[in-house]
């Protein structure tokens, strides 16, 4: 007997039932970390995740009434398209938008590079760092996903930091039932991931269907790029080609958008999130497996980044 395949008005509202749980569930942290903490600031880059974050704010708290800044820590590094739509979108909303630099910090010597041109992505968690002793953060609630990569997925959505700001896989709290423990002394602070239980598929199905607009790396145009170690590298002044390298112009898009020395586009013809969505049903690597020339390393040195501080 032939299995009967489901009508397309069906798969859209399993869609639908599935993203609402995932909303609400979001919506449910973002008012969790406003009742429990006195100082929370929402991570804001511009990019994808954080942007759909953001969209979950306005529908747990209003346009115009979120009640905690957003924060970004610039690497001087990053794509000038995301941090014009950063700003743009920030001022659309009324949200307090506070920037804090690495150059601030190599000033200060906080931060000293091996390279004036190396990636400057996992020296933010110093720049970050300092932010949350200035400004006396006690939660940050970030983008990250559990199925980004081995790491992320060890997260708890409220995630401890000690005085240090180090997050200590073995000695996370558990949370059983959704029922949170934030207990912490004044020098700590949470990490909180509101949307943990969210994968790529699930933020591009959201983003298409609220409409949520995004920079436009994150859509089909034509870049010059060379091909390095299995990546498409866009050509750049921070990122030029080698001796012997072909520069290429391919029809690419970003899937992630982070510092301009570590990330790399996709070949990809998506013009909208409605085909981005087809392709990301392929799709078997992860978008910081395929896009990140920095991520190309041992789950082991992503924990030690992340126990230094790292997002």
């Amino acid at each position: 007997m032939n299995a009967r395949v489901p009508h397309t008005d069906s798969l859209t509202t399993l869609s639908d039932q599935h993203l609402d749980s995932l909303e609400a569930e979001t919506i449910y942290l973002l008012r969790e970390v406003v009742a429990n903490f006195e100082r929370p600031a929402l991570l804001f880059s511009g990019g994808k995740d954080s942007l759909v974050m953001l969209k979950c704010a306005e529908k747990a708290f209003g346009i115009g009434r979120l009640p905690f800044p957003l924060l970004m820590i610039d690497t001087g590094h990053n794509f000038p398209e995301v941090t014009t739509f950063r700003d743009q979108r920030a001022a659309e909303l009324g949200a307090q938008l506070i920037v804090r630099h690495v150059e601030s910090s190599i000033a200060k010597g906080t931060v000293r590079l091996r390279d004036p041109q190396e990636s400057r992505n996992a020296y933010q968690s110093v720049t970050l760092l300092e932010a949350i002793e200035e400004f006396k953060f006690d939660s940050l609630m970030g983008g990250a996903r559990r199925d980004e990569e081995k790491a992320r997925a060890k997260e708890r959505i409220f995630s401890h930091r000690d005085s240090f700001g180090q997050w200590q896989p073995k000695s996370q709290r558990p949370e059983l039932w959704q029922l949170f423990n934030t207990r912490h002394h004044p020098s700590e602070h949470f990490r909180v991931f509101p949307i943990s239980n969210w994968t790529e598929l699930d933020v591009w199905q959201y983003i298409a269907r609220e409409r949520i607009e995004l920079p436009s790396l994150y859509y089909s145009h034509p870049r010059s790029v060379v091909q390095r170690k299995g990546l498409w590298v866009p050509v750049t002044p921070l990122t030029p080609a080698k001796t012997g390298e072909t520069i290429e112009t391919r029809q690419v898009r970003f899937r992630t958008v982070g510092d301009i020395t570590c990330t790399c586009p996709v070949e990809s013809h998506a013009a909208n999130a409605t085909d981005i969505v087809i392709e990301t049903l392929g799709v078997t690597v992860s978008e910081r497996g395929a896009t990140r020339m920095d991520d190309q390393t041992s789950e082991a040195s992503m924990e030690k980044r992340k126990a230094e501080g790292y997002f």
